[in-house]
Protein backbone atom coordinates (compact mmCIF):
# COMPACT_ATOMS: atom_id res chain seq x y z
CA UNK A 1 0.00 0.00 0.00
CA UNK A 2 1.21 3.83 -0.99
CA UNK A 3 2.50 5.70 2.09
CA UNK A 4 0.84 8.77 0.09
CA UNK A 5 -2.95 8.87 0.32
CA UNK A 6 -4.63 9.65 -3.48
CA UNK A 7 -7.84 10.87 -3.53
CA UNK A 8 -10.58 8.79 -4.16
CA UNK A 9 -10.86 10.19 -7.93
CA UNK A 10 -7.40 9.22 -8.51
CA UNK A 11 -7.89 5.54 -6.84
CA UNK A 12 -10.90 5.37 -8.85
CA UNK A 13 -9.37 5.89 -12.15
CA UNK A 14 -7.51 3.21 -14.62
CA UNK A 15 -4.11 3.67 -14.97
CA UNK A 16 -3.93 5.13 -18.03
CA UNK A 17 -1.56 6.96 -21.31
CA UNK A 18 -3.36 8.45 -23.81
CA UNK A 19 -0.75 7.45 -26.61
CA UNK A 20 2.98 5.61 -26.12
CA UNK A 21 5.49 7.58 -27.37
CA UNK A 22 7.91 5.81 -30.08
CA UNK A 23 10.89 5.78 -27.85
CA UNK A 24 8.88 3.58 -25.15
CA UNK A 25 8.22 1.37 -27.58
CA UNK A 26 11.41 0.83 -28.56
CA UNK A 27 12.95 0.19 -25.45
CA UNK A 28 10.22 -2.50 -24.90
CA UNK A 29 11.07 -4.38 -28.10
CA UNK A 30 14.71 -3.27 -28.60
CA UNK A 31 15.43 -2.48 -32.05
CA UNK A 32 14.61 1.29 -33.13
CA UNK A 33 12.33 3.00 -35.84
CA UNK A 34 13.96 3.70 -39.41
CA UNK A 35 10.69 5.93 -40.22
CA UNK A 36 9.21 7.98 -37.41
CA UNK A 37 6.02 8.65 -39.15
CA UNK A 38 3.22 7.88 -36.24
CA UNK A 39 3.01 11.43 -33.95
CA UNK A 40 2.40 13.70 -36.74
CA UNK A 41 5.74 14.91 -35.86
CA UNK A 42 6.75 18.03 -38.73
CA UNK A 43 10.28 16.06 -39.90
CA UNK A 44 11.11 18.67 -42.02
CA UNK A 45 12.21 20.61 -38.53
CA UNK A 46 11.89 23.87 -37.31
CA UNK A 47 13.29 27.35 -39.50
CA UNK A 48 16.80 27.78 -39.09
CA UNK A 49 15.98 31.46 -37.33
CA UNK A 50 14.04 29.31 -35.15
CA UNK A 51 17.37 26.91 -34.38
CA UNK A 52 19.73 29.65 -34.20
CA UNK A 53 17.40 31.69 -31.77
CA UNK A 54 17.03 28.91 -29.27
CA UNK A 55 20.56 28.37 -29.55
CA UNK A 56 21.47 31.49 -28.33
CA UNK A 57 18.97 31.15 -25.50
CA UNK A 58 20.51 28.43 -24.44
CA UNK A 59 23.35 31.38 -22.90
CA UNK A 60 20.52 32.40 -20.63
CA UNK A 61 19.01 29.32 -19.88
CA UNK A 62 20.30 29.96 -16.21
CA UNK A 63 16.82 32.29 -16.34
CA UNK A 64 13.23 31.57 -16.03
CA UNK A 65 11.30 32.15 -18.92
CA UNK A 66 9.11 35.26 -19.18
CA UNK A 67 6.12 34.26 -17.03
CA UNK A 68 3.83 36.19 -19.33
CA UNK A 69 5.44 35.44 -22.95
CA UNK A 70 4.92 39.08 -23.50
CA UNK A 71 6.99 39.33 -27.06
CA UNK A 72 5.50 36.29 -28.48
CA UNK A 73 2.02 37.07 -27.57
CA UNK A 74 2.59 40.74 -28.75
CA UNK A 75 3.50 38.80 -32.41
CA UNK A 76 0.83 36.69 -32.48
CA UNK A 77 -1.69 39.33 -31.50
CA UNK A 78 -0.37 41.39 -34.48
CA UNK A 79 -0.74 38.17 -36.48
CA UNK A 80 -4.26 37.56 -35.01
CA UNK A 81 -5.43 41.41 -35.45
CA UNK A 82 -6.58 41.27 -31.94
CA UNK A 83 -5.04 42.57 -28.55
CA UNK A 84 -2.78 40.68 -26.45
CA UNK A 85 -5.16 40.24 -23.69
CA UNK A 86 -7.14 37.99 -26.15
CA UNK A 87 -4.10 35.12 -26.09
CA UNK A 88 -2.57 32.52 -23.47
CA UNK A 89 0.04 30.39 -23.68
CA UNK A 90 0.52 26.73 -22.96
CA UNK A 91 3.11 24.18 -22.97
CA UNK A 92 1.35 22.80 -25.62
CA UNK A 93 -2.19 22.38 -26.70
CA UNK A 94 -1.96 19.34 -24.17
CA UNK A 95 -1.15 21.45 -21.19
CA UNK A 96 -4.07 24.16 -22.11
CA UNK A 97 -6.95 21.59 -22.28
CA UNK A 98 -5.36 20.37 -19.09
CA UNK A 99 -5.83 23.71 -17.78
CA UNK A 100 -9.25 24.34 -19.31
CA UNK A 101 -10.72 21.22 -18.32
CA UNK A 102 -9.34 22.68 -14.61
CA UNK A 103 -11.05 25.92 -14.97
CA UNK A 104 -14.58 24.29 -15.89
CA UNK A 105 -14.91 21.05 -14.76
CA UNK A 106 -15.96 20.13 -11.35
CA UNK A 107 -16.74 15.95 -10.32
CA UNK A 108 -19.77 14.99 -12.58
CA UNK A 109 -20.10 17.77 -15.04
CA UNK A 110 -20.84 16.84 -18.50
CA UNK A 111 -18.57 17.06 -21.08
CA UNK A 112 -19.29 16.37 -24.89
CA UNK A 113 -16.53 14.91 -27.32
CA UNK A 114 -16.79 12.64 -30.72
CA UNK A 115 -15.67 9.00 -30.00
CA UNK A 116 -12.39 8.18 -30.91
CA UNK A 117 -11.22 11.76 -31.06
CA UNK A 118 -7.85 12.92 -29.38
CA UNK A 119 -7.30 10.54 -26.23
CA UNK A 120 -5.49 13.31 -24.57
CA UNK A 121 -8.54 15.34 -23.91
CA UNK A 122 -10.82 12.75 -22.35
CA UNK A 123 -7.35 12.05 -20.31
CA UNK A 124 -7.62 15.54 -18.35
CA UNK A 125 -12.01 15.26 -18.29
CA UNK A 126 -11.67 12.35 -16.19
CA UNK A 127 -8.35 12.84 -14.18
CA UNK A 128 -11.06 16.19 -12.82
CA UNK A 129 -14.12 13.82 -12.53
CA UNK A 130 -16.03 14.94 -15.32
CA UNK A 131 -18.09 13.09 -16.94
CA UNK A 132 -17.71 12.03 -21.11
CA UNK A 133 -20.58 11.79 -23.24
CA UNK A 134 -19.21 10.29 -26.87
CA UNK A 135 -21.13 11.25 -30.75
CA UNK A 136 -19.65 8.94 -33.17
CA UNK A 137 -18.27 10.52 -36.34
CA UNK A 138 -20.32 10.74 -39.48
CA UNK A 139 -18.89 9.85 -42.81
CA UNK A 140 -15.20 9.90 -41.26
CA UNK A 141 -15.53 13.47 -39.67
CA UNK A 142 -16.13 14.50 -36.51
CA UNK A 143 -20.67 15.30 -36.04
CA UNK A 144 -20.70 19.00 -35.39
CA UNK A 145 -24.15 19.28 -35.32
CA UNK A 146 -25.03 15.72 -33.54
CA UNK A 147 -22.26 17.63 -30.85
CA UNK A 148 -24.28 20.56 -30.03
CA UNK A 149 -27.33 17.90 -29.70
CA UNK A 150 -26.06 16.18 -27.49
CA UNK A 151 -24.46 18.92 -25.43
CA UNK A 152 -27.98 20.14 -25.27
CA UNK A 153 -29.36 16.65 -23.83
CA UNK A 154 -26.70 16.59 -21.06
CA UNK A 155 -25.97 20.10 -20.15
CA UNK A 156 -22.81 19.95 -21.04
CA UNK A 157 -20.06 22.69 -20.16
CA UNK A 158 -17.79 21.95 -22.63
CA UNK A 159 -17.94 20.59 -26.50
CA UNK A 160 -14.29 19.50 -27.94
CA UNK A 161 -14.27 19.53 -31.83
CA UNK A 162 -10.98 19.73 -33.79
CA UNK A 163 -10.66 21.34 -37.52
CA UNK A 164 -9.08 19.67 -39.28
CA UNK A 165 -9.76 16.54 -37.39
CA UNK A 166 -6.85 13.74 -36.01
CA UNK A 167 -7.20 10.99 -36.67
CA UNK A 168 -9.23 11.13 -39.64
CA UNK A 169 -7.48 14.25 -41.15
CA UNK A 170 -11.41 15.51 -42.26
CA UNK A 171 -12.55 19.36 -42.23
CA UNK A 172 -15.02 21.42 -41.87
CA UNK A 173 -15.92 24.77 -44.17
CA UNK A 174 -15.58 27.18 -40.93
CA UNK A 175 -18.00 29.37 -42.41
CA UNK A 176 -20.45 26.19 -40.99
CA UNK A 177 -18.78 26.23 -37.63
CA UNK A 178 -19.29 29.46 -37.07
CA UNK A 179 -22.59 29.21 -38.18
CA UNK A 180 -23.50 26.05 -36.19
CA UNK A 181 -22.65 28.55 -32.97
CA UNK A 182 -25.97 29.75 -32.70
CA UNK A 183 -27.22 26.23 -31.53
CA UNK A 184 -24.71 25.68 -29.10
CA UNK A 185 -26.68 25.47 -25.82
CA UNK A 186 -26.20 28.63 -23.07
CA UNK A 187 -23.15 28.39 -20.61
CA UNK A 188 -21.26 25.62 -23.13
CA UNK A 189 -18.10 26.30 -24.55
CA UNK A 190 -16.83 25.26 -27.61
CA UNK A 191 -12.74 24.14 -27.80
CA UNK A 192 -12.05 24.49 -31.56
CA UNK A 193 -9.16 22.60 -32.00
CA UNK A 194 -6.97 24.28 -34.69
CA UNK A 195 -3.81 22.20 -34.25
CA UNK A 196 -3.50 21.58 -38.14
CA UNK A 197 -4.84 24.52 -39.55
CA UNK A 198 -1.87 25.79 -41.36
CA UNK A 199 -2.11 22.65 -43.24
CA UNK A 200 -5.83 23.04 -44.49
CA UNK A 201 -7.53 24.94 -47.58
CA UNK A 202 -8.07 28.82 -46.37
CA UNK A 203 -11.82 27.83 -46.61
CA UNK A 204 -11.31 25.57 -42.96
CA UNK A 205 -10.30 28.96 -41.23
CA UNK A 206 -13.66 29.66 -39.24
CA UNK A 207 -15.10 32.97 -39.08
CA UNK A 208 -15.77 33.44 -35.33
CA UNK A 209 -14.72 36.71 -33.52
CA UNK A 210 -11.95 36.81 -30.90
CA UNK A 211 -13.97 38.16 -28.01
CA UNK A 212 -16.74 35.72 -28.79
CA UNK A 213 -17.75 34.11 -25.57
CA UNK A 214 -19.23 30.91 -27.02
CA UNK A 215 -15.68 29.48 -28.18
CA UNK A 216 -11.91 29.42 -27.35
CA UNK A 217 -9.36 28.19 -30.81
CA UNK A 218 -6.24 26.32 -29.81
CA UNK A 219 -3.22 26.64 -31.53
CA UNK A 220 0.37 24.72 -31.31
CA UNK A 221 4.02 25.26 -32.73
CA UNK A 222 4.26 21.47 -32.62
CA UNK A 223 2.84 20.71 -36.07
CA UNK A 224 3.66 23.52 -38.81
CA UNK A 225 6.16 24.99 -36.81
CA UNK A 226 7.86 21.50 -36.14
CA UNK A 227 8.50 22.35 -32.33
CA UNK A 228 7.12 19.72 -30.86
CA UNK A 229 9.82 19.05 -28.14
CA UNK A 230 9.59 22.10 -26.82
CA UNK A 231 5.99 22.03 -25.67
CA UNK A 232 4.43 25.65 -26.87
CA UNK A 233 0.78 26.33 -27.99
CA UNK A 234 -1.54 29.42 -27.08
CA UNK A 235 -5.19 29.74 -26.95
CA UNK A 236 -7.61 32.30 -28.64
CA UNK A 237 -10.47 33.50 -26.61
CA UNK A 238 -12.38 36.08 -25.14
CA UNK A 239 -10.51 38.63 -22.50
CA UNK A 240 -12.33 37.27 -19.43
CA UNK A 241 -11.74 33.76 -19.81
CA UNK A 242 -8.19 34.15 -21.15
CA UNK A 243 -7.77 36.00 -17.73
CA UNK A 244 -8.84 32.81 -15.73
CA UNK A 245 -5.96 31.08 -16.20
CA UNK A 246 -3.50 33.46 -14.30
CA UNK A 247 -5.28 31.66 -11.42
CA UNK A 248 -4.29 28.19 -11.94
CA UNK A 249 -1.46 28.08 -14.99
CA UNK A 250 2.06 27.36 -14.63
CA UNK A 251 3.56 30.92 -14.92
CA UNK A 252 6.88 29.35 -15.72
CA UNK A 253 5.68 26.90 -17.58
CA UNK A 254 7.49 28.08 -21.19
CA UNK A 255 11.16 27.89 -21.21
CA UNK A 256 12.96 30.95 -22.35
CA UNK A 257 14.23 28.80 -25.18
CA UNK A 258 10.98 27.55 -26.20
CA UNK A 259 9.48 31.45 -26.59
CA UNK A 260 12.61 32.42 -28.75
CA UNK A 261 12.26 29.55 -30.55
CA UNK A 262 8.63 30.51 -30.85
CA UNK A 263 9.02 34.68 -32.04
CA UNK A 264 11.62 33.39 -34.62
CA UNK A 265 9.25 30.22 -36.15
CA UNK A 266 6.44 32.73 -36.50
CA UNK A 267 8.32 35.30 -38.24
CA UNK A 268 9.64 32.89 -40.84
CA UNK A 269 7.07 32.77 -43.12
CA UNK A 270 9.51 31.58 -45.83
CA UNK A 271 10.29 28.48 -43.84
CA UNK A 272 6.29 27.87 -43.05
CA UNK A 273 5.76 28.28 -46.72
CA UNK A 274 8.68 25.69 -47.37
CA UNK A 275 7.08 23.41 -45.12
CA UNK A 276 3.38 23.45 -46.10
CA UNK A 277 4.92 22.72 -49.78
CA UNK A 278 6.64 19.52 -48.47
CA UNK A 279 3.50 18.63 -46.28
CA UNK A 280 1.43 18.63 -49.70
CA UNK A 281 3.81 16.48 -51.54
CA UNK A 282 4.32 13.86 -48.91
CA UNK A 283 0.69 13.77 -48.49
CA UNK A 284 0.55 13.09 -52.37
CA UNK A 285 3.53 10.36 -52.13
CA UNK A 286 1.40 8.57 -49.12
CA UNK A 287 -1.41 8.29 -51.30
CA UNK A 288 0.02 6.86 -53.98
CA UNK A 289 1.77 4.36 -51.77
CA UNK A 290 -1.36 3.64 -50.55
CA UNK A 291 -2.88 3.30 -54.08
CA UNK A 292 0.01 1.11 -55.40
CA UNK A 293 -0.63 -1.60 -52.55
CA UNK A 294 -4.89 -1.76 -53.14
CA UNK A 295 -6.06 0.70 -50.07
CA UNK A 296 -7.30 3.85 -50.33
CA UNK A 297 -5.83 7.21 -48.84
CA UNK A 298 -8.79 9.41 -47.19
CA UNK A 299 -8.35 13.50 -48.00
CA UNK A 300 -6.65 14.97 -45.72
CA UNK A 301 -6.22 18.96 -44.86
CA UNK A 302 -3.18 18.01 -42.31
CA UNK A 303 0.12 16.89 -42.09
CA UNK A 304 -0.86 13.00 -41.87
CA UNK A 305 -2.81 10.79 -44.40
CA UNK A 306 -5.30 8.33 -42.86
CA UNK A 307 -5.57 5.19 -44.99
CA UNK A 308 -8.52 2.80 -45.34
CA UNK A 309 -7.14 -1.01 -45.20
CA UNK A 310 -10.59 -1.83 -46.59
CA UNK A 311 -11.20 -4.23 -43.59
CA UNK A 312 -11.56 -4.36 -40.21
CA UNK A 313 -9.84 -2.92 -36.86
CA UNK A 314 -8.52 -6.47 -36.50
CA UNK A 315 -6.76 -6.17 -40.10
CA UNK A 316 -5.77 -2.80 -39.54
CA UNK A 317 -4.54 -3.78 -36.31
CA UNK A 318 -2.03 -6.66 -37.88
CA UNK A 319 -0.63 -4.04 -40.52
CA UNK A 320 0.24 -1.96 -38.12
CA UNK A 321 2.16 -4.69 -36.53
CA UNK A 322 3.62 -5.38 -39.45
CA UNK A 323 4.81 -2.03 -40.12
CA UNK A 324 6.52 -1.94 -36.51
CA UNK A 325 8.15 -5.21 -37.04
CA UNK A 326 9.62 -3.83 -40.25
CA UNK A 327 10.48 -0.29 -38.25
CA UNK A 328 7.70 1.50 -39.44
CA UNK A 329 6.39 4.06 -36.49
CA UNK A 330 3.04 4.38 -37.41
CA UNK A 331 -0.39 4.90 -35.74
CA UNK A 332 -4.18 4.25 -35.90
CA UNK A 333 -7.57 5.32 -35.40
CA UNK A 334 -9.00 4.15 -31.74
CA UNK A 335 -12.41 3.33 -32.24
CA UNK A 336 -14.69 1.58 -34.96
CA UNK A 337 -15.32 2.00 -38.21
CA UNK A 338 -12.17 4.15 -38.12
CA UNK A 339 -10.40 1.77 -36.52
CA UNK A 340 -10.27 -0.14 -40.29
CA UNK A 341 -7.39 2.51 -40.79
CA UNK A 342 -4.38 2.97 -40.38
CA UNK A 343 -2.62 6.62 -39.73
CA UNK A 344 0.97 7.61 -41.54
CA UNK A 345 2.59 11.19 -40.71
CA UNK A 346 4.00 13.13 -43.66
CA UNK A 347 7.88 12.21 -43.92
CA UNK A 348 10.91 13.01 -46.11
CA UNK A 349 11.61 11.10 -49.39
CA UNK A 350 13.80 8.76 -47.64
CA UNK A 351 10.77 8.04 -44.59
CA UNK A 352 8.77 6.90 -47.48
CA UNK A 353 10.79 5.31 -48.97
CA UNK A 354 11.30 2.55 -45.96
CA UNK A 355 7.17 2.98 -45.57
CA UNK A 356 6.45 2.07 -49.61
CA UNK A 357 9.36 -1.09 -48.79
CA UNK A 358 7.80 -2.06 -46.17
CA UNK A 359 3.59 -2.11 -46.83
CA UNK A 360 3.67 -5.04 -48.76
CA UNK A 361 5.18 -7.29 -46.42
CA UNK A 362 2.96 -5.83 -43.28
CA UNK A 363 -0.01 -6.32 -45.41
CA UNK A 364 0.64 -9.89 -46.60
CA UNK A 365 1.14 -10.72 -42.60
CA UNK A 366 -2.28 -9.41 -42.14
CA UNK A 367 -4.06 -11.04 -44.57
CA UNK A 368 -2.14 -14.53 -43.57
Amino acid sequence: MSHARTTPLIQSLPASVPFVGPEVQERAGGFSFGARLGANENVFGPSPRAIEAMQAAALDVWKYGDSASHDLRSALAALHGTAMEHIVMGEGIDGLLGYLVRLLVAPGDAVVTSDGAYPTFNYHVTGFGGTLHKVPYGDDREDLPALIARAAEVDAKLVYFSNPDNPMGSWWVGRDIADALDKLPKGCLLILDEAYIEFAPEAALAPIAIDDPRVIRMRTFSKAYGMAGARIGYALAAAPLIKEFDKIRNHFGIGRIAQAGALAALNDTGWLAHVQHSVARARDGIAAIAAENGLTALPSATNFVTIDCGRDGDFARAVLAGLTARGIFARMPFVAPQDRCIRVSCGRDEDLALFAAALPGALSDARG
